[in-house]
């Protein structure tokens, strides 16, 4: 499966890539779909992948001989090997119709490919009304100073040792959010700093890890975090302040820039626009 960039580009509505996830719009190339078919021959992570922080091995794969590619439409599937095995359509084209029989195919291949799942992911553009899903939005560090909010932030590691001790109960709370496995890498020296809003000796908030890599096209970017803060502590402000603070780490560290994926109407997806992101597009998964 080669692709024809005239037949691809039209129909790329966000800046959305198949086992990747979201790119900078900059960096949506031909070259970065192609990288992902020589990626599921080796089964080896791609350079700029921001999933090999966690794992040797890449879970996801393009399943190269089993897509559409038509000039008004393109149907990449990929199979995911954890857990419940799961097979991915990524759906791309304008008619509605596309999603239809991006079902057809996920359905098909679970069953070929012993899969337990299957789900379509259709890419929707930013001017979709009443958008359902993930929102893609976009930090650009270059455009304004993300100055230091203050605040009761600061690395985990940097609090004293009581404090620090209050970090694993709050991971254990907020497990459903991924604090649970951040917990667990960064006890294994696995990650980079994790920023942490403490009040009264007690971690309430969090988010991390902070790292900066290069993107497909070398521009650094600050990789996306886990974020969570407890339930009883919402509603202070808290939230804003470790993003805040998680902006400006990105900027003083040399970030270009940031890609944010949000549960669209939800607290993250309000603090991102009501700071200023710009929206890139959506992602809708359904069942096939």
């Amino acid at each position: 499966m080669l692709f024809r960039w005239d037949w691809l580009r039209p129909v790329l509505t966000a800046p959305i890539v198949p086992t990747i996830g979201p790119v900078h719009p900059d960096a949506l190339t031909v070259d970065i779909f192609e990288d992902t078919l020589r990626a599921a021959v080796t089964g080896d992570f791609l350079p700029y992948d921001k999933d090999r922080r966690w794992s040797s091995k890449k879970d996801e794969t393009v399943l190269t001989g089993d897509g559409v590619h038509r000039p008004d439409h393109t149907l990449i599937p990929t199979l995911t090997r954890r857990g419940r095995d799961t097979v991915k359509v990524f759906a791309y084209g304008h008619r509605d119709s596309v999603v239809d029989e991006a079902a057809e195919l996920a359905a098909k291949l679970a069953a070929v490919y012993d899969a337990v799942n299957a789900r379509v992911v259709r890419p929707l553009g930013p001017e979709t009304g009443s958008p359902r899903g993930t929102r893609i939005q976009l930090q650009d560090f270059t455009a304004r100073p993300c100055p230091d909010p203050g605040g009761p932030v600061r690395p985990v590691t940097d609090w004293p040792t009581a404090v620090q001790a209050t970090f694993a109960p709050f991971a254990t709370a907020m497990a459903a959010d991924g604090l649970a496995f951040l917990h667990t890498q960064m006890q294994a020296g696995r990650c980079g700093p994790v920023l942490a809003a403490a009040v009264e000796d007690r971690i309430l908030g969090a988010i991390g890890p902070m790292e900066v890599r290069p993107d497909a096209i070398g521009r650094p970017q600050l990789v996306p975090q886990y974020f969570a803060v407890l339930p009883e502590a919402r509603g202070r402000g808290l939230g804003r302040v470790l993003w805040r603070a998680a902006m400006h780490w990105g900027q003083s560290h040399g970030a270009a820039y940031q890609l944010l994926q949000t549960e669209v109407g939800g607290p993250s997806d309000r603090l991102c626009q009501a700071e200023g992101l710009t929206s890139l597009g959506f992602s809708h998964s359904t069942q096939a």
